[in-house]
């Protein structure tokens, strides 16, 4: 709703019927973001600790109630809801998904519509890529070139766009309404032609690159030796931190072809600082493991090799001598302290096609169908992991290939809702065959909200929305 609904004073013992959202009696072993939510004839009762786990009791009682629901004019009309008893808490604290916003623009009204559809499925960290080769989509006081030059084309040509400070502000208040929180990213020292473009003075020869409006990767490159670099850097984190009230600051860090590794690692350390000076923890990309800039430093495992094993593991020399190289380097950073989110690409990567045919998204990870996505787990990823040091997971959405939220949608649906059960059900629970059936009446409700979802050939999909 476009506003919050009053709050009222309940009486000790009001009259049946009643919905009661209470934090009494909840039990502390339900942690922040569980929940207990009992539904008899004569009450609905959600009972939690915190905030956030009334508001997931709420979108469990949402999707208990018919898809009809979800249409205002549906309101006035009784809408049955089944008789439960539900104890419910996360598996993992940090359940994200991620929208490249730098390679295709989309304006803040969609990346909305993206989050209520994250709050339905009970995920909690939007991570937004703000920077890239191809865009730079924030505002940043006193460097206005990054948007009037930088924000001004996005892949393929298109006017592209940014976000004023006051709409990036509002969009983070309008996710943690929603018990969202926004993580943003600043891609560096790579991934940064819009930067470099936009100034002339970060790049050592003083000369500007052209605008970029490919999908090639790994050729630019912060100039490191020049102080304006760092007073750049200083710059952007304290702004967009500061625009950002959320404890994690993403850096990026990947794909940085022509930095030596010990100059790539003194970047890390030295951004870490400017990190920390913000009072922000530093999130990177699994590149970053080579040589953790400091204990606590939260690592986003991204490369697929790891995780391959049996007749799916890399078989040429080179590519198995990197998967056991990138292997070491994840678990010697393990070793120092790091914690990590999952994100592994040919698992999570909602940008991958989920079969040769679709028209939309990538295939350099592979091909992961709906199936492939849900029913695996961590352990296959690699054993060594150690459990405790995993954060969650995340599912990423990069727009080489996605130009409008309509088309975001076609990639992320069904896969989100599969990468969602994933991050608050343990292994032991989760059954894939149970999964596609309820996915399958799922449907309703998604084409009542109007959803551009894929009919997964996996899943037996119901026609459409259902009268109450």
């Amino acid at each position: 709703p476009a506003e919050r609904p009053p709050v009222l004073e309940a009486p000790a013992e009001p009259a049946p019927p009643f919905v009661r959202l209470t934090r009494v009696g909840a039990g502390p072993e339900l942690g922040e973001e569980g929940y207990r939510l009992s539904v008899t004839r004569d009450s609905v009762v959600i009972r939690a600790s915190g905030g956030a786990g009334l508001f997931y009791g709420v979108q469990t009682l949402r999707q208990l109630l018919p898809p009809a629901v979800e249409y205002t004019a549906a309101f006035p009309a009784p809408l049955p809801v089944v008789g439960v008893r539900i104890s419910d808490a996360p598996r993992y604290s940090w359940r994200g998904a991620m929208l490249d916003v730098s390679r295709h623009f989309l304006p803040a009204e969609d990346v909305k519509r993206y989050v209520d559809y994250m709050a339905l499925h009970k995920l909690n960290r939007l991570h937004l890529h703000l920077s890239d080769d191809q865009g730079w989509r924030i505002e940043v006081p006193g460097w206005p070139d990054l948007t009037a030059i930088g924000g001004s084309t996005q892949v393929g040509g298109g006017p592209g766009g940014f976000y004023t400070l006051a709409e990036y502000q509002d969009l983070v208040r309008y996710a943690a309404d929603r018990f969202i929180t926004v993580v943003p990213e600043i891609d560096m020292p790579g991934h940064i032609n819009a930067a470099l473009a936009s100034y002339p003075s970060l790049n050592c020869d003083g000369v500007a690159p052209p605008l970029y409006t490919g999908t090639e990767v790994g050729f630019s490159a912060l100039c490191l030796d020049n102080e304006l670099t760092w007073r750049f850097l200083d710059d952007v984190i304290r702004e967009v931190a500061a625009a950002s009230p959320g404890p994690w600051f993403h850096v990026g860090g990947d794909e940085v072809r022509f930095i030596p590794q010990p100059e790539y690692a003194d970047f890390m350390r030295r951004v870490h600082g400017l990190v920390t000076s913000q009072g922000k923890t530093m999130v990177a990309w699994d590149e970053v493991a080579a040589d953790l800039p400091a204990p606590g430093t939260v690592v986003q495992l991204w490369r697929p090799a790891p995780g391959r094993t049996g007749p799916s593991a890399p078989t040429d020399t080179a590519a198995a001598r990197a998967s056991r190289e990138q292997r070491e380097e994840i678990l010697a950073a393990q070793a120092a302290g790091a914690r990590f989110i999952l994100s592994p690409a040919d698992r999570f990567y909602l940008d991958m096609k989920e079969e040769p045919s679709q028209p939309l998204g990538l295939r350099w990870a592979g091909v992961p169908d709906l199936q492939a996505t849900y029913d695996w787990e961590p352990s296959t990823l690699m054993p060594d992991l150690d459990p405790d040091r995993i954060l969650g997971v995340e599912a990423p959405l990069w727009t080489e290939t996605v130009g409008t939220l309509d088309e975001a949608e076609q990639l992320a649906f069904p896969r989100l809702a599969a990468v969602a059960e994933f991050g608050w059900s343990p292994g032991d629970v989760r059954n894939w065959r149970e999964f596609r059936m309820r996915l399958g009446a799922q449907s309703a409700r998604w084409t009542a909200l109007g959803i551009n979802f894929r009919r997964s050939p996996l899943v037996p999909w119901e026609a459409g929305p259902r009268d109450p």
